[in-house]
């Protein structure tokens, strides 16, 4: 991955982390790894419930806004990673995946946050 990329991504993450913590949430988790089968952005808990977070930001449009990326392949693989960190978290409540999906200029100006909750289901 370019150094561009991970500055973009890096941005979009603390812009999520941002968005969902001025909604009340409590954040236990960034770049949470299992073994290699992926990542988990954010972890997060809402109230009672845990919240697995994919954060996708894209610059234009030319490749689709950011939530058209979030893939059935990619929602499978993060339905995975949730059952991974709860397991290892020994987590027994409500479970649900979050995109937040940050569009931004071509020249990198925040154009639109969206949050949509309980994207695997």
């Amino acid at each position: 991955m370019s150094a561009e990329r991970q500055r973009l991504g890096r941005a979009g993450e603390q812009m999520a982390t941002d968005l969902l913590a001025g909604k009340g949430y409590q954040i236990l988790a960034r770049n949470w790894r299992s073994g290699r089968s992926g990542e988990i952005d954010l972890v997060a808990q809402d109230g009672p419930c845990l919240v697995i977070v994919e954060v996708r930001t894209r610059r234009g449009r030319q490749f689709g806004s950011a939530e058209e990326s979030v893939t059935p392949a990619k929602q499978a693989r993060l339905a995975a990673l949730a059952e991974a960190y709860s397991a290892e978290a020994g987590w027994q409540g409500p479970l649900r995946i979050d995109v937040v999906a940050i569009s931004l200029t071509a020249d990198g100006r925040l154009l639109e946050t969206r949050h949509l909750m309980d994207v695997v289901g």
